[in-house]
């Protein structure tokens, strides 16, 4: 199999086309062409006027060495890398008499580390303080209709994890040199995503067809041995020895009930503060990590295309537009584009009572009117001096005076691009209606971030005009807050076990650890926790 890279064609070029380009690459006749399939297709898009797609293709040839040989000068022509997943071990490997390993968290991490032990053979438990995906969805439409706030079922708590609530974005920038990320997708398309999230260069699902496939993988995981609880909280941890000899032993729940194990996977996503303050308690080693803050942005959806496609704008290959972006301030701060949601809507993420988180979500059409994205400024531990979990602290208390701003009802507290940068408050919306359920309530936000934050941001604003025309608008709609970027927190594991520096048999993962950003990300680092755990419990 040969893998063809860097084939570029129109826009809106015939099917027949790319088989043409193909052989012309090749040079090969038609009938040496045995079959091929497209690995990825992206496009470019820096000449609005004449918009490029770009493809590479796994081909079968016939007398394929000839063939290579010819094209050996050729830098995008080569033999097609072996991408299968294998696994590291099986059940005849475990030792007579393990106990079970267990797994905290539901997300995509927990998810897909559960997955792959049970696909060993190695029957997890898996315990989610969450309900499952439906229920949760029950509760977390609720509280954007009702504003009743369910502190154990919402957007960040429950079976999916918090991207189940979110664009959907299936790509990532993480190195994976054993095409993990290719285990993950095609364990996907098995559980009902499109096929097209195996081959274009941004794969997204979008929010409702993450809940169908997250109920297949579920099943999947309980019809090979798994065992899954919902609505289980995980209280505390057993550990027992001291130095190097420390393990862990077991979970305590919330019910009081105790699980032994010897292999503990944490995977509890970014906002399980309770549960980070638990560990840091039993002497897990944990250290503060830099995130970022800052606010949603709503810009009509079709000035995005525009700027971003000209005249291809609403080009169904295209499709909607999204754009990444970045400032470097006067005074330091990074300021930049995270979590960009075509068509999409602002969502209330809160987790905890009295406080208001922003995030973005769209189902899989994109087809709402507006596109949102966070705007956040870089941070880091200087700027939360204290004790390792201070960064908690410090969102928390963005989050309070976020539900103050906005009237203490769970309303988010909002303001018009060019009032904000201007530095007065906001009366009245413009075109641009906020997304934002239950409710945007106008006012200044001047306070409700650090000053160097507001700075940073105001003039960011004015700067990201020129890289997008019109992003500068008077009544774009800007949302607070945004502190859920990623961790506050890692904790820190040894790169070759994967199991915490200080505490053996725990085996920290995906977000909450540190260790990802993303769908991606954190289920290729469930991959490699699940690995972790084989290996150690066959040594």
């Amino acid at each position: 199999m040969l893998r063809i890279a860097e084939l570029k064609l129109p826009l809106d070029h015939p099917e027949s086309a790319l088989r043409a380009a193909l052989l012309a690459r090749l040079e090969v006749p038609d009938d040496e062409l045995v079959d091929f399939t497209v690995h990825k297709r992206a496009y470019d898009a820096r000449k609005k006027s004449a918009i490029a797609l770009i493809y590479t293709i796994d081909a079968q040839v016939r007398n394929e060495a000839q063939v290579l040989a010819r094209l050996k000068r050729d830098p995008h022509v080569g033999p097609a890398p072996d991408m299968a997943y294998r696994f590291v071990a099986g059940p005849d490997a475990i030792k007579p008499g393990a106990e079970r390993p267990v797994v905290i968290g539901m997300g995509p991490c927990g998810l897909f580390a559960a997955l792959i032990l049970a696909q060993m053979g190695m029957r997890p438990i898996v315990l989610e303080r969450g309900k499952v995906v439906r229920e949760r969805t029950v509760d977390t439409f609720g509280f954007w209709r009702q504003r009743k706030l369910n502190t154990e079922s919402n957007v960040q708590f429950g079976e999916g994890g918090a991207g189940t609530f979110s664009d959907g974005k299936l790509h990532t920038q993480v190195k994976d040199p054993k095409h993990y990320g290719r285990k993950v997708l095609t364990e996907f398309v098995e559980a009902g995503a499109p096929e097209e999230i195996m081959y274009v260069s941004k794969p997204h699902i979008g929010t409702f067809r993450l809940v169908k496939m997250v109920e297949h993988l579920r099943q999947k995981i309980i019809d090979l041995g798994g065992e899954i609880r919902f609505e289980t909280r995980v209280d505390d941890i057993l550990v027992e020895g001291e130095g190097a000899a420390r393990e862990v032993r077991g979970v305590v729940l919330a019910s009081g009930e105790t699980i032994p194990t010897r292999h503990l996977v944490v995977a509890v996503g970014h906002s399980a503060r309770d549960t980070f303050q638990m560990l840091y308690d039993r002497g897990v080693y944990v250290e503060a990590k830099p995130f970022s803050i800052g606010f949603r942005v709503e810009h009509p959806q079709s000035l995005i295309d525009v700027c971003r496609f000209g005249p291809n704008a609403g080009n169904k290959i295209l499709g909607a537009a999204d754009y990444k972006i970045v400032h470097h301030a006067s005074n330091g701060r990074s300021v930049y584009s995270f979590c960009m949601c075509p068509g999409g809507t602002v969502v209330a993420a809160s987790s905890e009572e009295g406080r208001v988180v922003t995030n973005g979500m769209s189902q899989y059409s994109r087809a709402e009117r507006n596109a949102n994205s966070a705007i956040v400024v870089g941070i880091t531990p200087e700027d939360y001096p204290g004790h390792p979990l201070a960064g908690i602290d410090f969102q928390r208390a963005l989050e309070s005076r976020a539900f103050v701003l906005g009237g203490s009802t769970y309303d988010a507290p909002g303001q018009l691009m060019g009032d904000f940068v201007r530095g007065v408050p906001s009366k009245e919306f413009g075109s641009v209606k906020p997304s934002f359920r239950p409710a945007v309530h106008l006012t200044d936000l001047a306070t409700s971030l650090p000053e160097y934050a507001i700075s940073a941001l105001r003039e960011a604003f004015v700067a990201f005009d020129k890289q997008i025309k019109g992003y500068f608008r008077e009544d774009a709609v800007l949302t607070g807050v945004e502190t859920r970027t990623s961790s506050p927190i890692r904790i820190k594991r040894d790169d070759d076990t994967l199991q915490s520096l200080n505490t053996r048999g725990l085996f920290p993962a995906g977000e909450g650890a540190g260790y990802a950003g993303g769908i991606m990300s954190a289920a290729i680092d469930g991959i490699k926790a699940a690995e972790a755990v084989a290996r150690s419990m066959a040594a």
